[in-house]
């Protein structure tokens, strides 16, 4: 979405992201650069409140735990809420008012889309399923549906391309809407405006950015190259940038990579993480990311925080309830 010109006079909430009309009564969600001035949208799947990580494996088994933590403080999460399955690898996608959790492992791989509402602290249900059963996914979302790329449909059988849309309005099953330019699993996900991106994976490894739109269905686009060929990562979004966390080169990382979305680039390091790790659950505030739990190994438990606005380290700012990895990520 391209900046909007602000021409009338307006109401900006002390936030700073919404604006209102009062000669038109338009609301329009947006960050207010200058009042009269450019307005910058978030990104589509951003979060203002909190931040989830869902499912992935403990050092019991497979979880089913959904966790929350805020976005204005630096605390600890809480468990406010179990998935339908307990399960390792899914997709986190985030719409207004809902987060979704799609695919994973129970074993075997499923086809289940969950989801747990943000307003309340509540179990998830099962509101539809994935055009195949398939872990190792990567989730995006647009300000409509939700989407799962890439991964592992199992029985020793190769990665696969399909790009699956599912909408957020109703509780429906996804289609195959178009396929990425790789079979592959294991990649994270990240969302602009106005297209969704996955970035690394394997197997083979690889560290292709792919772009794919909102607007349209079609197949993704090879935009640019990650610092580094690795999988089991993870992504953020700014409204400018996307982030590629950590993973697998061999050996495990701590990269924080950054790409842009306004021009078909490759990316650039930009930070590390507190610790090296791979299979982490990503999440995006309208000003930080934040990668939570992973496998460094041992298994861990850490939220990192890192900012959008400058390109630094991340820092240790809280602890899931549970050490665990290969979950998905989710923001309200």
């Amino acid at each position: 979405m391209a900046d909007i010109q602000v021409t009338k006079d307006a109401i900006i909430t002390p936030d700073g992201y919404s604006l209102t009309s009062n000669a038109d009564g338009i609301l329009f969600t947006g960050k207010v650069l200058a009042t009269g001035g450019l307005v910058t949208p978030p990104p589509p799947m951003a979060g203002t409140v909190s931040g989830y990580a869902s499912g992935g494996i403990e050092l019991s088994g497979f979880s089913d735990t959904i966790d929350k933590f805020p976005f204005a403080a630096d605390a600890n999460a809480t468990d406010v809420g179990d998935l339908t399955q307990a399960r390792q690898d899914p997709a986190g996608q985030s719409s207004s008012e809902n987060g979704y959790t799609s695919g994973g492992r129970v074993p075997p791989q499923v086809n289940t889309i969950d989801k747990f509402p943000f307003a309340t602290d509540a179990n998830a249900t099962d509101v539809g399923d994935l055009s195949q059963a398939r872990n190792r996914v990567a989730g995006q979302s647009s300000n409509e549906n939700g989407y799962t790329s890439g991964g592992d449909p199992g029985n020793f059988e190769p990665p696969v391309d399909t790009i699956d849309k599912f909408p957020f309005a109703t509780d429906a099953n996804a289609t195959d809407v178009g396929d990425l330019t790789q079979a592959r699993e294991s990649a994270a996900g990240q969302s602009s405006s106005e297209n969704g991106y996955s970035s690394g994976g394997g197997a083979p490894t690889v560290n292709t950015i792919d772009k794919f739109p909102f607007a349209t269905d079609a197949n993704a686009t090879d935009v640019g190259d990650l610092t580094q060929e690795r999988w089991y990562v993870t992504g953020q979004s700014s409204s400018e940038n996307g982030y590629t966390c950590g993973g697998f080169a061999p050996p495990t990382v701590n990269t924080i990579d950054k790409f842009s979305f306004a021009t078909d680039a490759n990316a650039t390091d930009v930070g590390d993480l507190t610790q090296a790790r791979r299979f982490v659950a990503g999440q995006s505030s309208t000003e930080n990311g934040y990668s939570s739990g992973g496998n460094a190994p041992p298994t861990t438990n850490i939220i990192d925080k890192f900012p959008f606005a400058t390109d630094t380290n991340a820092t240790d700012v809280g602890d899931l309830t549970q050490g665990r990895y290969s979950l998905a990520g989710q923001q309200d």
